[in-house]
Order: structure tokens, then C-alpha cells, then sequence
């Protein structure tokens, strides 16, 4: 079964971090473009991070750019979502989806992005 399963997430105070991780099974996220994606209560769902299937080249919604960090670990079959300096606003459902092929900016727009997590709750408040 093809799936990516979605953790990490869970209450953190403001200024705290959490590190997510998507990782895939029953197949291999090696060349594939990986978003990260989050839906706050009452809000659009929305691209936060993704990085290409073509060059690895990262790209940031401004709302984070300098407090999340993107990563592979291939041998882990993972992508994790480092995110620092967590503010109250960062609370969401953070989804993570992949595509291959998928490139430039286009990983952050869900359209293109075709098999998707269940979505792991974080929850920034003190």
C-alpha cells in the first residue's frame, strides 16, 4: 500500500520547536517533490515548505522562511519538517504530500501535489 504517514505533532509553548516527519511506505521518496502543507481552524489549507523532485531546491511561505527547516533522510525513507520559533499562528493540521516529477515553486501548491498524509495536529500555545 502507498501511503505517507504524517508525525511529530503534538503542544508546544510559544518559542518552542517541533520536528515532523513524513515518512512513505510502499514506495521510495527518492526524486520525488515533498510539500508541507497546514490547515488552521477556520482557514484554506495552505503550502508552508517543499523542496523539488528535480534539484532538491527548498522553498518557504514567507509566514516561515528563517523558522522551518526542510530535510531528507534517504535511508529513512523520510522528509522531516524541522519548525523553530513556533508562534500561537503556526497552530494547524500539518499535512505532508509528494509527486514525482514535481518541480520549482510548484511543490508548494497543493494541486500539483498528488498522495497525501492524514495530517498530524500541532498546537503552539502556552
Amino acid at each position: 500500500q502507498l501511503q505517507l504517514v504524517e508525525s511529530g505533532g503534538g503542544l508546544v509553548q510559544p518559542g518552542g520547536s517541533l520536528r515532523l516527519s513524513c515518512a512513505a511506505s510502499g514506495f521510495t521518496l527518492d526524486h520525488f517533490g515533498v510539500g508541507w502543507f497546514r490547515q488552521a481552524p477556520g482557514k484554506e489549507r495552505e503550502g508552508v515548505a517543499c523542496i523539488s523532485s528535480n534539484d532538491d531546491t527548498q522553498y518557504y511561505a514567507d509566514s516561515v522562511l528563517d523558522r522551518f527547516t526542510l530535510s531528507r533522510d534517504y535511508a529513512k525513507n523520510t522528509v522531516y519538517l524541522q519548525m523553530d520559533s513556533l508562534k500561537p499562528e503556526d497552530t494547524a493540521v500539518y499535512y505532508c504530500a509528494a509527486k514525482w516529477p514535481l518541480f520549482g515553486s510548484t511543490c508548494l501548491r497543493e494541486e500539483y501535489l498528488e498522495r497525501w498524509g492524514k495530517g498530524t495536529l500541532v498546537t503552539v500555545s502556552s
